[in-house]
């Protein structure tokens, strides 16, 4: 039976969504932050190969990255819609969206916060001479990356209400995370109806509303 390691505030909630969805068995264990470095704690790392989360076991196997585990978990329940087949209409769209979640709203994600925490643990006058050299980074390289994302985020929602076409897949899933990370910081709101309207969905899906149950602590953008 596969275990999810859940540490708080982090990626692993898209996990135990999953499973959720998929109506799977599991075990869940529950762990929290070091309070001091705001990290996994000792017990949690020595179980991740990274020292991450999301990171699940099943048996002898110890599996990392949270793209790689959804599509373990799916592998096991091959029948699932959750995974669209090779001939369907939405198979492509689906995987764009699977992939661009981790390879470019995180990863563009990831960059700018690094860049806002050397900036702000900067001393003066250095921080001043960042700010003037990451704001000019993040707007020729992040920000043109994002403004691209989202304006395709709100016209792909535009022709059909899921990542995955029709109906929810584990795109919706996997993008879940960075769609909360660009809400809760301003990219996306009112002027984009058609990914707010996507929270919506969402939110109403019982296996949301189950897992958010089970773990109600809200996700930290880009936690680690």
């Amino acid at each position: 039976m596969i275990t999810l390691h859940h540490l708080e505030y982090s990626q692993s909630f898209r996990i135990l969504w999953l499973l959720e969805e998929l109506g799977a068995k599991y075990e869940l264990k529950l762990y929290n932050r070091d309070p001091q470095s705001n990290l996994a704690p000792a017990e949690y790392k020595k179980i991740s190969p990274l020292g991450t989360a999301p990171v699940i076991t099943d048996g002898d196997l110890a599996l990392a990255e949270s793209n790689a585990i959804i599509d373990y978990i799916l592998d096991q329940h091959p029948g699932s819609p959750l995974r669209p087949a090779a001939d369907s209409p939405h198979r492509a769209r689906h995987l764009f969206w699977f992939h661009a979640s981790q390879g470019s709203l995180m990863a563009n994600g990831g960059i700018e916060m690094i860049m806002r925490v050397l900036e702000s643990r900067s001393p003066w006058p250095i921080s001043k001479l960042l700010g003037a050299v990451f704001g000019q980074a993040r707007k020729a390289f992040t920000g043109p990356r994002n403004a691209a994302l989202i304006a395709k985020i709100e016209s792909d929602l535009g022709t059909a209400p899921w990542f995955g076409g029709d109906q929810v897949t584990a795109a919706d899933i996997t993008m879940s995370y960075p769609m909360e990370a660009l809400r809760d910081r301003g990219g996306l709101d009112a002027a984009h109806p058609n990914a707010m309207a996507w929270f919506g969905r969402v939110e109403a899906l019982p296996s949301y509303k189950s897992a958010r149950k089970i773990d109600d602590r809200p996700t930290v953008a880009f936690a680690i």
